[in-house]
């Protein structure tokens, strides 16, 4: 099975999410903040897009799991 433009997508934008968080909780370090400012829209945004990529990945997951 190839992986689409938009599973790539999900995919990056989860493990930015997950480095990010790691790095808060090891670091106590905000990527994101620290590139786009704290929870500016274009940080807000990002955020929104990791988590609607996360759904995305949950969903493609359940999907896989069905076949």
């Amino acid at each position: 099975m190839r992986m689409s433009t938009v599973d790539w997508i999900a995919y990056v934008l989860t493990i930015v999410g997950g480095l990010n968080w790691g790095l808060v909780g090891a670091f106590n370090f905000n990527l994101v903040s620290a590139i786009f400012g704290d929870m500016s829209a274009l940080s807000r945004i990002i955020y929104v897009l990791v988590g609607l990529s996360a759904i995305y990945l949950i969903y493609t997951g359940t999907k896989l799991t069905k076949r």
